[in-house]
């Protein structure tokens, strides 16, 4: 049973990364939205993260003002957004199963953060600007999205919807001027 899901995950994981890059390549790009933590995470760390340190942090258990301690203390140049961002990320997503920190490319295997989440999930069903960009909500009501019928539906794990809530309440809504004109409805 463990396996099955473990399989399913993984299989979930590797059509969320086709669909993204399929975007990227049919010239959608997400990069105007506010990084997740996944990705400040690797920004973090350098372009060549060192095996053992990711493997420290991904096996971590913290809670978030722990986390915002840690990456804090990093002196570092995130904003006070991003040090949320990332601070929630971790709470959510650390530790990582021992399946995924096997892996000789942990940084790959990171669960997906918030703002991916929100792209693959949600802009194949309605307009991301609509329904998620321009959105102001809590934690609790980014939460609470996930209980009409057509979203409890979405293949997200409680993990997942976790992290798109946090994500979502820490970095929407967005100013209309910093979204591209063609995804604007």
């Amino acid at each position: 049973m463990k396996r099955a899901a473990g399989a399913r995950r993984r299989l979930l994981v590797v059509c969320a990364i086709a669909v993204f890059t399929f975007a990227q390549a049919a010239g959608e790009d997400n990069a105007f939205m506010p990084k997740g933590g996944r990705a400040l995470l690797l920004e973090l760390l350098g372009a060549a993260p060192d095996a053992a340190e990711l493997r420290a942090i991904a096996q971590a258990r913290r809670t978030e003002p722990e986390w915002r301690d840690f990456v804090a203390a990093r002196k570092n140049a995130l904003s006070e957004r991003e040090l949320a961002t990332l601070a929630a990320y971790l709470e959510v997503n650390m530790p990582m199963p021992d399946s995924a920190l096997k892996s000789d490319k942990l940084a790959s295997a990171l669960p997906q953060d918030g703002r991916d989440l929100a792209w693959v999930g949600c802009q194949p069903c309605h307009s991301l600007f609509a329904s998620h960009l321009t959105q102001r909500r809590n934690v609790q009501g980014w939460r609470n999205i996930f209980l009409s019928p057509f979203h409890r539906e979405l293949k997200m794990s409680p993990q997942e919807r976790e992290e798109f809530a946090r994500y979502s309440a820490l970095n929407m809504p967005m100013k209309i001027e910093d979204v591209p004109q063609d995804l604007r409805f």
